[in-house]
């Protein structure tokens, strides 16, 4: 985690903030990184039946107001001897952040988990996945009630030889994840799914012998995958607990972070098949909308957000 130098921390006074500030102010204070305390005033939508000039008014009072609001903040901060900077845009926030995270070069973006609500209660609300989806840098969004030290941090991977992008994010997955796991005194876990292409349709042939053989050869695979990404890592110290599980990502992932009481997540997030736009993978939008921890999410090398800075 000491690569992170120029955190952004998105703060809102609807959410409750104190989990993601004492995250932030954690980690900036060991690495000696300076924090952008950022909010974004949504466009007003009450004030269409009055004038421009009554308009600009209200919304330079608003932003005025937050940036006192954020100002309090920081007075609790005047000790810990952090470098911190107050901004506050008027615009749609996934799009003001992620233009901000461009100008600014930001390296890490820290939130608050929006905690929507619909057919099942769900941890990441729209502006969370959006920038799951798009911002250049890994985002950090935190538990609401992550009061206490990190216990158990989960990193999964996905070590392959069939595409290079995708596993070019499981080092720094590993790394990010032990990081972590060190400064909080955490147990460590890693997590690899897999599953054989093409089961379904083989044992609907009644090839049942043909589908067990395979499977054995495709786990043997996968371990021998698993072992050397692990191998290559320097995270023997910390006793990490191995997943090696047979089935889909979205299902297994979400039921072992619950079964071990993950408090972390840390995974990647693929582009799909290099269409510009779509910029995480199904799987791990599932896994997002299921898990009820902390997540920290990465981008693979070469990854050009869609969001441009005009």
């Amino acid at each position: 985690m000491k690569r992170f130098k120029n955190i952004l921390l998105l703060l809102d006074p609807e959410v409750k903030v104190s989990a993601a500030l004492d995250k932030a102010v954690s980690l900036a204070t060991r690495n000696g990184a300076r924090i952008t305390l950022f909010s974004v005033l949504k466009p007003p939508s009450g004030l269409l039946g009055y004038s421009e000039s009554v308009a600009q008014s209200q919304l330079t009072s608003a932003i005025t107001e937050r940036r006192e609001w954020l100002r309090g903040l920081t007075l609790s901060l005047a000790h810990d001897n952090i470098e911190l900077e107050i901004e506050v845009v008027e615009g749609i926030p996934f799009l003001e952040i992620i233009r901000r995270v461009l100008r600014e070069q930001h390296d890490l973006v820290i939130t608050t988990a929006e905690q929507k609500k619909g057919i099942r209660e769900r941890l990441f609300g729209t502006t969370s996945m959006h920038l799951i989806r798009k911002c250049p840098c890994p985002v950090w969004v935190v538990k609401r009630a992550q009061t206490k030290p990190f216990s158990r941090i989960l990193a999964a991977v996905d070590p392959s030889v069939y595409d290079p992008q995708r596993d070019s994010l499981n080092p720094l997955i590993l790394q990010l994840a032990s990081s972590m796991a060190r400064t909080e005194a955490a147990e460590l876990h890693v997590v690899h799914v897999w599953h054989l292409f093409g089961e379904d349709y083989v044992r609907n042939r009644d090839m049942i012998k043909t589908v067990e053989s395979a499977k054995l050869i495709e786990k043997d695979q996968h371990k021998k995958y698993f072992d050397t990404l692990l191998g290559n890592s320097n995270i023997t110290d910390l006793k990490p607990h191995l997943h090696l599980l047979e089935g889909e990502p979205d299902e297994r992932i979400p039921d072992l972070a619950m079964e071990q009481g993950i408090d972390l997540l840390v995974m990647g997030s693929v582009c799909r098949s290099g269409v510009a736009g779509f910029l995480i993978g199904n799987t791990a939008e599932e896994v997002l909308n299921q898990v009820d921890c902390s997540v920290l999410t990465l981008k693979p090398d070469g990854f050009v957000t869609p969001v441009t800075l005009e």
